[in-house]
């Protein structure tokens, strides 16, 4: 009996899953498996003298873990998930609330909890749940005909950028801003409000800037070399702009590119150039496309749903999908100013890879087709 309703329930799950979206995600992991092979066996190999597969098993490990985690939040109930989202949003903003008082810093940041055997940034895991959080918030019954709501929800987005800024993390906090907006853009706010919250943000980041110039000056300098590069070190975005530049069309051919050993930290920051030193422009081209049919996908589920919520929250995490996507492109193409902002599913990183997989299990789970018998 138990085993006739596991395969039920298997088949029901696969008859309800939207499969372009499914098989698009899994493109993405698997293509993430295969450039973090090309891109780190010569790191590890030359550079660290470890063993040529140490950065690519440990990928392939939290590949394999964040796939569980995609099917996992993609099977459980919509119900279910409705009511988890408070408490695993508590916990998590907890564990970010921890980064400046026990987190470990790397190269000027402190952005990660280290647990003995992996070290998390909470903030990938944080980003989903906090588009739920506000879709949540925006359309609760006893504030449906009140403007407070938007209060709130610019309330909840103020303490975690305000966290990430002292991180410093001004990529996470960006990405977050815009996702938010394009959020409480669709539920119906008025331009007046989203203009008023702009320009409150831009006085806090001005003031912060101007009285903590210690702390905060980095991002002056990123802003002065991205608008004049003679006047500031933009080694690193250069280097990425010559690889694209070197690969053309076709590519130099696998681990003929030269990026990912001139410039730390490459297979995260900057992978999407390493794709195309290494395969072409073209290859980047259409995994910026799978990116782009993905989120076609969700927004055109979003137009014939009627639960506001569910709604809200599929346009808020297509948004953050995509948001990241054109922000890393753009630091990668010299287009937005560096960064630091991975690709989504194909960049390396245990904490990146776990939170692209519940962004896509969400997704999944509010993409799935519902039978007139369950409705």
């Amino acid at each position: 009996m138990s085993k006739s309703l596991f395969e039920f329930d298997i088949k029901d799950y696969w008859r309800n899953i939207d499969k372009n979206i499914f098989f698009g995600f899994l493109l993405l992991f698997f293509l993430g498996l295969f450039f973090s092979f090309s891109s780190t066996s010569s790191l590890a190999g030359e550079r660290l003298n470890k063993a040529y597969y140490f950065f690519f098993s440990k990928h392939l490990f939290f590949t394999i873990l964040a796939l569980f985690i995609m099917f996992l939040f993609s099977a459980v109930e919509s119900s279910l998930l409705k009511k988890l989202v408070v408490p695993i949003s508590i916990l998590l903003f907890a564990l970010l609330i921890l980064v400046p008082i026990i987190g470990v810093e790397v190269k000027g940041a402190k952005r990660w909890l280290d647990f003995k055997l992996f070290r998390l940034q909470p903030i990938e895991l944080l980003k989903p749940f906090f588009i739920l959080i506000t879709a949540r918030i925006l359309t609760l019954n006893k504030l449906q005909d009140s403007q407070i709501k938007y209060f709130f929800s610019f309330l909840i987005l103020l303490s975690v950028v305000i966290l990430l800024i002292d991180q410093p993390d001004l990529g996470q906090s960006i990405l977050l801003i815009g996702s938010w907006i394009a959020t409480v853009f669709v539920s119906g706010v008025s331009l007046i409000y989203i203009f008023s919250f702009f320009v409150i943000f831009l006085t806090f980041i001005g003031g912060i800037l101007f009285l903590m110039p210690n702390k905060f000056g980095y991002i002056i300098n990123r802003l002065v070399t991205f608008l004049d590069p003679s006047k500031g070190d933009n080694f690193q975005s250069s280097k990425a702009l010559d690889a694209i530049k070197q690969g053309g069309l076709k590519g130099q051919g696998m681990g003929e590119g030269v990026l990912k050993d001139n410039v730390p930290e490459a297979h995260t920051d900057y992978i999407i150039a390493i794709i195309s030193e290494e395969y072409g422009s073209i290859i980047s081209i259409l995994i910026i496309a799978v990116f782009l049919y993905i989120a076609f996908k969700i927004i055109k589920i979003c137009v014939v749903k009627s639960d506001e919520f569910l709604k809200l929250s599929l346009c808020g995490l297509a948004s953050l999908l995509i948001f990241q996507m054109f922000i890393h492109v753009g630091v990668n193409t010299s287009l937005l100013p560096t960064t630091g902002m991975t690709l989504p599913f194909l960049s390396y990183g245990g904490s990146s890879l776990i939170g692209s997989s519940i962004l896509a299990g969400l997704i999944l789970n509010y993409t799935k087709l519902k039978l007139e018998a369950d409705e």
